[in-house]
């Protein structure tokens, strides 16, 4: 039996502990936010954040995790009230076919916190999740326009938000 910490919440799994994370979250926790994509941890669409940094889940055994805290896409919105991430991306169209958006919005929140108002250079080099429809200038203008809303997101805010 593991113990995660995911969203605020403590789950007991019982898995081997070289499961990969992302299917702990989708096939046993039913958090399907985070998607599988490639699968060798290249194409990001199965991003969370753990502590706080952007981690490809397809790569990390669940029994590395310890009490490490994992955030997944589901943990942005508050009450009802979309991250300011998530109302970027919507208020500038930026999912197309919308597949790697949650691991993509995930890596542009990880950013912001340690980064509040990055450079297009600063987005260019954190940003390294694929999306095959090509919507990357709108991820950047999104991002931008995610760092110009009222937000108090420090490090470790998404998941303090979540245990409310």
């Amino acid at each position: 039996m593991t113990v995660l910490s995911v969203n605020g919440k403590s789950y007991d799994v019982d898995v081997e502990p070289d499961t990969p994370l992302l299917w702990v979250l989708r096939d046993t926790i039913g958090l399907t936010g985070t998607k599988y994509g490639c699968g060798i941890a290249q194409c990001g669409a199965c991003t969370v954040l753990i502590d706080g940094v952007a981690t490809r889940s397809c790569q990390v055994p669940v029994g590395t995790l310890g009490a490490r805290q994992v955030t997944t896409v589901e943990a942005l919105a508050r009450n009802g009230t979309l991250h300011p991430v998530q109302k970027a991306w919507l208020d500038l169209d930026v999912p197309q076919c919308g597949y790697c958006q949650s691991g993509m919005m995930m890596a542009a929140v990880a950013l912001l916190q340690q980064k509040p108002n990055p450079t297009d250079a600063d987005i260019d080099t954190a940003i390294t999740n694929i999306c095959r429809c090509g919507t990357y200038q709108r991820i950047r203008a999104a991002i931008h326009a995610a760092a110009n809303m009222q937000w108090s997101g420090g490090p470790g805010e998404i998941a303090r938000n979540a245990r409310r």
